[in-house]
């Protein structure tokens, strides 16, 4: 049983490896338990990687896991870090990788619980090894919650600022990436202070990054 569960989900990766997922579990739990205030109709437009802005692929990068194109799924240094910081007395941060978030959004559940933490980081290391950087970080601006009920960068743009993906400006898709931790809460138009404060600061990273810094997802 166990052997044919493993080859169902090796299956599955590789199946979405090139087909784009029609429906993702953390769409399907908002679904079936919906948070007050979800929507009716759910908004959702699925892009293609090469058609999303530059600015869109950096801002996120920059915000949630700047070390992207270069760990392999799960970053050891950030989960060792976090820890150090938890033992000297500071809050217990996420140490997730973009990775893990789309093995999250995509196959698991919300919530904390260690059970799901463990299965995100196997699921990371396949989809390193099953898709590559570039699906991952596709798949993940195209699944992703900005907004009740609101899925994926084309339908965000749409949402908060009325024009289509390709036309964000830089400033756009750094107030975009600020409110991933919790777009429940955050709006990015208009902007609260804390959504400009992280904005600023995620255009200032996106600037030492630089566009090169997604050079490496295309290799």
């Amino acid at each position: 049983m166990l052997l044919g569960g493993v080859g169902a989900l090796l299956s599955l990766l590789l199946i979405l490896r090139f087909v784009d997922p029609p429906v993702w579990s953390w769409q399907v739990h908002r679904m079936l338990n919906p948070p007050e205030g979800y929507p009716a109709e759910v908004r959702h437009q699925w892009v293609d990687l090469e058609k999303i802005p530059h600015s869109v692929q950096l801002a996120v990068i920059a915000s949630e896991d700047q070390r992207f194109p270069l760990h392999s799924g799960v970053d050891t240094r950030a989960i060792s870090q976090a820890l150090e910081e938890a033992l000297a007395g500071d809050r217990l941060r996420g140490a997730s990788t973009l990775t893990q978030q789309t093995a999250k959004n995509l196959l698991l559940w919300p919530g904390r619980d260690w059970l799901r933490k463990g299965l995100e980081l196997p699921l990371a290391l396949l989809l390193e090894l099953m898709w590559g950087k570039q699906r991952i970080l596709e798949v993940y601006l195209n699944i992703v919650e900005f907004g009740p009920g609101v899925y994926g960068v084309a339908a965000a743009s749409e949402y908060w600022f009325k024009r289509p993906v390709s036309q964000l400006t830089p400033s756009q898709s750094a107030r975009l990436a600020a409110i991933l931790p919790n777009p429940w809460q955050y709006r990015a138009e208009p902007p609260g202070r804390y959504v400009l404060q992280r904005s600023y600061w995620i255009e200032r990273q996106m600037m030492q990054l630089g566009v090169a810094w997604l050079s490496p997802l295309r290799q």
